[in-house]
């Protein structure tokens, strides 16, 4: 029977056992499974995973599974952008069903026993996942890797891309010097009887400080009584990778940090979707039985659920203007995937008469998939229906919780769609958008 009156569920991933890395065991599930999606097909229209398998499929000798190479599975879990949609808006044979089908994870666990296999990730990957590390020395020398890796400095990037195969038509994100700032709170705010300790997220301390000073300032303006604690990035880059164990490490480490806080009476905010949905969701799965990361899973927050959740229990401070021209929501993969509902739309629609369309495919980026030369070209390509509707708008922000997945989609729009490159719109994230309605932010502050 196809689907279930009961809402998904997802069980916990059993890392720790023997048979989750057992090759045979692996390929035994992955048939399974392929099989299964093989009779479906409802996803062939999300990450580039399922198109590989069906025609791998269609192109085999029997055109069933059965004459289809192992071989060819690894390459199908690494298309695969743990995006989670198929599990969440495709899928019908999701637990409970007795098909008990979760791709993404599944994904994962592939591309875990390949790590098991290898000993360790490809290099570049590997460093490229050691976020803080490098932000931190984006600090420090920032101007002169911003340099270097610049669109406009052809002749490095080439050698990047020959060396290091990070595409050298990839837009990178710039490293931030700038500290973040943390302003006074309003003391007659509505919102002055929350605490909230917020978690900056690595991208927004080292590449955008800009979406920590809109949001700090956003929160301060309502009253909200702020902390800031930062130890180190989620591990989502490790997740991709399948490296769980150092996310366990991650989980473990973070979540302790946080315990004193939620004591206290302190929220906890994610400035980011990725992070947000690794701490409610990914976490508890990996880590079952601890009871850190399962406390911090029921109080944890997305900024835009945090500030909407305030606009409707105790409304929001006045002071808002409208912007000036039409907004283009993208709503990332990993805000939806933490069932919350589009609080990204509900937020900007706080702005006064804010003009918004909404997009829901997906950007194509997925973390470093968008970054390697040998899934560049593929990133964009998934990412060009979302960009060409987004484009239809005509635009003057194109605004995404997921920063990375905005600055994507606005490269496509002016060099693939718009190749006269003559668009011009501001991206970010939605709270930027609301900084800059409140006038914490200037227009010009904003992604290009």
């Amino acid at each position: 029977m196809e689907g279930s009156i009961q809402a998904p569920i997802r069980h916990p991933i059993p890392w720790r056992e023997d048979d989750f890395f057992d090759q045979a065991s692996l390929d035994e599930e992955l048939r399974r499974v392929f099989d299964i999606c093989h009779g479906c097909r409802r996803c062939f229209n999300l990450c580039d995973s399922f198109p590989q398998l069906f025609d791998a499929i269609d192109e085999s000798e029997s055109g069933e599974l059965d004459t289809v190479d192992s071989d060819l599975f690894p390459k199908i879990a690494d298309s695969c952008t743990l995006c989670d949609m198929c599990f969440l808006t495709k899928c019908p044979y999701v637990p409970p069903h007795e098909f008990n089908i979760d791709f993404p994870h599944l994904m994962l666990r592939s591309r875990a026993v390949e790590l098991s296999k290898n000993g360790k990730p490809p290099f570049v990957q590997s460093q490229l996942a050691k976020t803080d590390r490098n932000g931190e020395i984006g600090k420090l020398i920032g101007f002169v890797l911003n340099f270097f890796t610049s669109l406009s400095n052809k002749v490095f990037r080439k050698f990047l891309d020959f060396s290091f195969g990070i595409d050298f038509k990839v837009l990178l994100p710039k490293f931030d010097m700038k500290k973040i700032k943390v302003p006074s709170v309003n003391l007659s705010g509505k919102a002055k009887n929350r605490k909230a300790v917020i978690f900056t997220t690595c991208y927004a301390n080292y590449n955008r400080t800009e979406i920590a000073d809109a949001s700090l300032a956003i929160l301060a303006a309502q009253g909200v009584e702020i902390e800031i604690n930062y130890p180190s990035c989620c591990g989502m880059p490790l997740l991709e990778q399948g490296n769980i164990e150092e996310v366990s490490k991650s989980a473990r480490r973070i979540s302790q940090s946080f315990i004193s806080f939620i004591d206290k009476g302190y929220d906890v905010i994610a400035l980011g979707s990725s992070c947000a949905l690794m701490m409610k969701y990914e976490w508890p799965l990996i880590l079952p039985e601890n009871d850190a990361v399962k406390i911090l899973s029921e109080n944890i927050f997305d900024i835009d659920e945090y500030i909407v959740d305030i606009a409707k229990k105790e409304g929001l401070v006045d002071g808002m203007n409208p912007v000036d021209g039409a907004i283009s929501l993208h709503l990332a993969c990993h805000s939806r995937a933490q069932n919350m509902g589009p609080k990204s739309n509900e937020l900007l629609r706080l702005i006064p008469d804010a003009e918004i369309s909404i997009v829901e495919r997906c950007s194509g980026h997925g973390g470093t998939f968008g970054v390697l030369s040998e899934t560049h070209d593929l990133a964009r390509k998934i990412g060009k229906p979302a960009a060409r509707k987004i484009d239809q708008s005509n635009p003057s922000y194109v605004i995404s919780s997921c920063p990375l997945a905005s600055k994507h989609l606005s490269q496509i729009i002016k060099e693939d769609i718009n190749d006269n490159n003559s668009k011009d719109f501001k991206s970010g994230h939605p709270v930027e958008l609301m900084a800059v309605s409140y006038g914490f932010l200037k227009k010009d502050e904003m992604s290009e």
